[in-house]
Parts: structure tokens; C-alpha cells; sequence
């Protein structure tokens, strides 16, 4: 089995010809509902087929059938929930809010799960089943050895010894309005030692070899496992929480009501930390998806 593409990737795993048939509203060559079974979709990075593997396995355990109809286009996976071409997938509350209604960011994280929840089923007729604690959201990442001798374990701190460190950009986050604007409108200017853009892939290489000090990272990257490196707590709250759930059609949820204990079981035992793990598992230490979502769900009881 080949490893999922990179974070964030975007092709579908069925192929370029899926993407022009799927804007007819087809998903061909890929699973697809049959009969009775339930399909799991994914989004097209490594932390999206873990989930829905582990979803599979849920409901599989649970006795039901599964058809595995992974990494889809993020910018194609609502679509294919909605035409029943998945069933259910792992979305995040704070995608859910921003890029699927297209709603102003919010900081709570019940009440943006709750806006989701209420709204999507208003909408589309899809259920937010329970949350997870774990979430994958936009965050600062420190030089551990910076982060200790300058006493920093927040952004605030950060942004109080701005002028003693260097920072390792990826160019388009010093424009988003949730980047560099955003963090600047809350927590005032950094007036960085060094500001530099740097390749999303190189981030990390960087702070490695204490060329920069800190870059902005998803908080569940798998470099994050190392002790070099430190996530910043985002003590005034910049950014919209963005925790994990499962978002199923509401007829299949009446069809089998056990879905959504099956998926609780898996939702309430992950934490942002185990995400990070599991992720690392499959970037850096290079194992199957499949072995480290079975390794894990059946660590879970």
C-alpha cells in the first residue's frame, strides 16, 4: 500500500479523470455506497486517512460492512458527503465554520462546534456527531532551546522577545488575514531580528540547524513528536479551533444508529498529542497507515 500524500495534498486518490466526472456529480472508479455498506471517505493527507481508517475499523468492529473510498480533494469532499457519494468522513469544526458555510471565524470551541453542528444539519441534512478533543489548527513552533533561555511558553511571550529571534515564514502567511495580520491585530507587532520565506518542506530543517527560530506549523505535524521543537500556546486565541469529528449523512445515521457509538469510541480516545503520534508514525518513522490506525484502535479496548 503507498503511503497518503503529503499534508494537505489534492488529488483524489481515484485520478485526474475523477475530478472532471465528479463535477457531473459522479465519483467514478471509486467506492461509492453498495447495498447496505457504509463508505468512509478522507481527505488527502496522512492524518486523514489515519482517521477514517480508524473510522473503518470502528464501525467494521461494530459489525457493520465498510467500503474505504479514500483521499479526496478537501476541496471536493463536502460534495461527494452531500451526493451520498461517501457516507462520512473526519472534518474539522473550524473547516466546517470557515470553508464550508463561509462564516466568520469564531474562538469558542463548543460554540463553533455547535454553529456546525445546527447548521450543517439545516443546510445539508448531515450530522456533527461528538468531537473530538484532539484538533489539527494553525500554530507558532519555537526552538525548544530559544523557547528556555527566554522564558517563552506563549505567544505573548513571543511577541515580547520578537526582536531576539528570527522567523522562518512561508511567505503566503504574512498575507492571510489568519496569519501574521491576525496575530498582529491581537497581540501587537513583531518586530522579528530576521524574517525570512523559507519552503513549507524546509520549515523544520531550518529550526533544526538553528538557522531561524521559529515558523508557523499545524499543530499536530509529525516533527512535532521531537523535543527540539516547542508549540506555542495561543493564550488570547487568535485562531479558530479546528477539532476533529465525524460528519455522517443523516439517513445512513438512521440506518444504523450504531455508528455513532462505534465512532465515540475512537473520537474520545484521541488527544491532539496521540494525532501528532500517530501522524509521526507514518511521516517520519514511514509505516503503513493501515498498521499504525489498527495498532491504535485496537490499543483502545
Amino acid at each position: 500500500m503507498n503511503q497518503p500524500i503529503s499534508r494537505r495534498g489534492a488529488l483524489a486518490l481515484c485520478g485526474a479523470a475523477t475530478l472532471s466526472l465528479f463535477g457531473a456529480g459522479a465519483l467514478a472508479g471509486c467506492s461509492g455506497s453498495d447495498g447496505d455498506a457504509v463508505t468512509v471517505g478522507s481527505k488527502a493527507f496522512t492524518e486523514g486517512v489515519i482517521l477514517s481508517e480508524l473510522y473503518a475499523l470502528a464501525l467494521e468492529d461494530a459489525g457493520l460492512t465498510v467500503n474505504r473510498s479514500f483521499e479526496i480533494s478537501g476541496s471536493l469532499i463536502h460534495t461527494a458527503l452531500e451526493s451520498g457519494d461517501i457516507d462520512l468522513y473526519p472534518e474539522y469544526t473550524g473547516t466546517g465554520l470557515i470553508s464550508v458555510l463561509q462564516m466568520d471565524p469564531l474562538t469558542d470551541p463548543e460554540t463553533v462546534y455547535n454553529t456546525v453542528k445546527d447548521e450543517y444539519k439545516k443546510q445539508f441534512d448531515l450530522v456533527w456527531l461528538d468531537k473530538s478533543e484532539a484538533a489539527d489548527g494553525q500554530g507558532l513552533v519555537i526552538r525548544t532551546e530559544a523557547a528556555k533561555r527566554l522564558g517563552i511558553k506563549t505567544i505573548s511571550d513571543l511577541q515580547a522577545h520578537a526582536g531576539e529571534l528570527r522567523f522562518a515564514s512561508q511567505g503566503q502567511f504574512d498575507e492571510r488575514a489568519d496569519g501574521l495580520p491576525a496575530l498582529e491585530a491581537v497581540y501587537g507587532p513583531f518586530d522579528w531580528k530576521d524574517h525570512a520565506v523559507f519552503d513549507e518542506g524546509l520549515k523544520y530543517q531550518v529550526l533544526a540547524n538553528d538557522e531561524m527560530d521559529v515558523t508557523p506549523a499545524y499543530t499536530t505535524e509529525a516533527q512535532l513528536t521531537d523535543d527540539a521543537f516547542t508549540l506555542l500556546e495561543d493564550d488570547k486565541h487568535v485562531w479558530p479551533p479546528y477539532n476533529v469529528a465525524p460528519v455522517v449523512r443523516a439517513e445512513v445515521l438512521d440506518a444504523h444508529p450504531q455508528i455513532e457509538e462505534a465512532l465515540k469510541r475512537v473520537n474520545d480516545a484521541l488527544t491532539t498529542e496521540e494525532l501528532t503520534r500517530l501522524n509521526a508514525r507514518v511521516d517520519i518513522d514511514k509505516e503503513e497507515y493501515e498498521d499504525v490506525a489498527r495498532a491504535f484502535f485496537e490499543s483502545i479496548g
